[in-house]
């Protein structure tokens, strides 16, 4: 199952919404936090929640945050067989076993390189305006990049900004 909404509407889901999905699909969390233009005020995000830690408080099951840092232009045509040169890498963030290596798999076959970035807790380092974030970077710099990311929501990424 893969949510994909405005951030502020996954509080609008049907409660239980996801308990609809097959027995042991993971729950992929695509979104970003905007304020400034789409997203109303989310205080857990604001002091510090990175954002699909607190989707999954929302949803009450465990998510795993992907595909957020990539434009829909570039999922549909950029896909590459493994090994191909610039292939772009989509990092995977969440808790291991069996949920994540099935999404690490997706994104394999799609097309993409996929990294394991760690628990959801983690997940902040592919948010907007992180060294990673929109890049469309081979796996080695990308792994760099989130590895460059500070966990600070910068100034034009906060509602109190709008």
């Amino acid at each position: 199952m893969i949510v994909t909404i405005t951030l502020t509407h996954v509080r609008d889901l049907a409660p239980g919404i996801v308990d609809g999905r097959r027995l042991g699909a993971p729950v992929i969390d695509t979104n970003n936090y905007y304020p400034q233009y789409k997203d109303s005020f989310i205080a857990a995000i604001e002091a510090g929640t990175p954002e699909s830690v607190w989707v999954s408080k929302q949803l009450g099951v465990s998510v795993y945050k992907a595909f957020n840092g990539i434009g829909a232009n570039f999922l549909q045509d950029a896909g590459a067989p493994v090994g191909a040169p610039e292939r772009i890498a989509i990092p995977v963030a969440g808790a291991d076993g069996p949920g994540k290596e099935l999404v690490l798999d997706l994104v394999d076959q799609l097309g993409f390189d996929p990294i394991d970035a760690g628990p959801l807790e983690e997940s902040w380092r592919q948010q907007p305006d992180t060294p990673f974030y929109a890049k469309n970077y081979p796996a080695d710099r990308a792994r760099r990049a989130l590895a460059e990311a500070a966990p600070e929501r910068p100034a034009q990424f906060r509602a109190a900004n709008r």
